[in-house]
C-alpha cells in the first residue's frame, strides 16, 4: 500500500476538501505533476484544469479549479485555489456563462497582450467544458 499524506484544498469562501490521500494529481502552469506522499518541497502555480484526488481509503474526487497555487512539503499539499468546486458540483449554466464572458473578454481585448490572456482563459474553460 502507497503512503499517504495530508491534502487540502482551499479556496477563498471556505476548506473545500481535506483528506488522508496517497496521490493528488493537479494542473500545475508548467504541466500537470502528481503528488505523492515524501515528494520533494515545491511551490508552483495552477492553471485552471482539474485536481484528482486519490484517497488513502482508495476513492477518487476530482475538483475544478480556477487558478492558485499549490504548497508541497512531504509531509502533506495544499492547494489554495483562486476559485474551485467539486466536479459532481459542478453549475453548468455557470461554466456557460463564463465561456460567454471570456468569449466577450477575446473580442473586446484593446491589445495584443490582453487578447492572448484572454484567449488562454477561454481555451483553459474549453478544455474543462469538454472534461466534465
Amino acid at each position: 500500500m502507497a503512503d499517504s499524506f495530508n491534502f487540502e484544498l482551499v479556496s477563498p469562501e471556505r476548506l473545500l476538501f481535506s483528506a488522508t490521500a496517497t496521490e493528488v494529481v493537479i494542473p500545475g502552469t508548467d504541466g500537470e505533476m502528481t503528488v505523492m506522499a515524501h515528494h520533494a518541497p515545491t511551490m508552483t502555480t495552477i492553471k485552471p484544469g482539474v485536481v484528482t484526488v486519490v484517497t488513502a481509503e482508495g476513492n477518487s474526487e476530482r475538483f475544478v479549479v480556477f487558478g492558485g497555487f499549490a504548497d508541497i512539503v512531504p509531509e502533506g499539499c495544499t492547494l489554495l485555489a483562486e476559485s474551485a468546486v467539486a466536479v459532481g458540483d459542478i453549475d453548468r449554466v455557470d461554466l456557460s456563462q463564463r465561456l460567454q464572458d471570456a468569449r466577450e473578454d477575446v473580442s473586446d481585448a484593446s491589445n495584443d497582450a490582453a487578447k492572448q490572456k484572454a484567449q488562454e482563459y477561454l481555451d483553459h474553460l474549453t478544455t474543462l467544458e469538454a472534461a466534465i
